[in-house]
């Protein structure tokens, strides 16, 4: 599976951005999705997962609420919309897809066999 990231850029406080994941090589509907993010200087974090079935989604608190993950089974496609930006959103931002099938969400990046190269999100204040 190659994972392939889009959508990120420069915005300002409270603005919105919506990352796209997209998969090649094989689908992805049956398996789990994750978006994680790296800061300059710090690990990479977890943002939010979504189910194979997409019926249950999990999110960091620091994102709850600002951010919605969703999935287009049928294009193949992970999304991310990010609301309400705040400066200490500025990260590179990764998709993962959990290699087992029909898994539920997870905010352990071992979990995680797949990974895309990341998309820059940066936010002003």
């Amino acid at each position: 599976v190659q994972l392939v990231e889009s959508g990120g850029g420069l915005v300002q406080a409270g603005g919105s951005l919506r990352l796209s994941c997209a998969a090649s090589g094989r689908p992805i509907s049956m398996n789990a999705v994750g978006w994680f993010r790296q800061a300059p200087g710090k690990e990479r974090e977890f943002v939010a997962s979504i189910s194979w079935s997409a019926t249950s989604t999990y999110y960091a608190d620091s994102v709850k609420g600002r951010f919605t993950i969703s999935r287009v089974n049928a294009k193949n496609t992970v999304d991310l919309q990010m609301n309400n930006l705040k400066p200490g959103d500025t990260a590179v931002y990764y998709c993962a897809v959990r290699a087992a099938s029909r898994t539920g969400t997870s905010y352990l990046e071992s979990d995680y066999h797949y990974w895309g190269q990341g998309t820059q999100v940066t936010v002003s204040s």
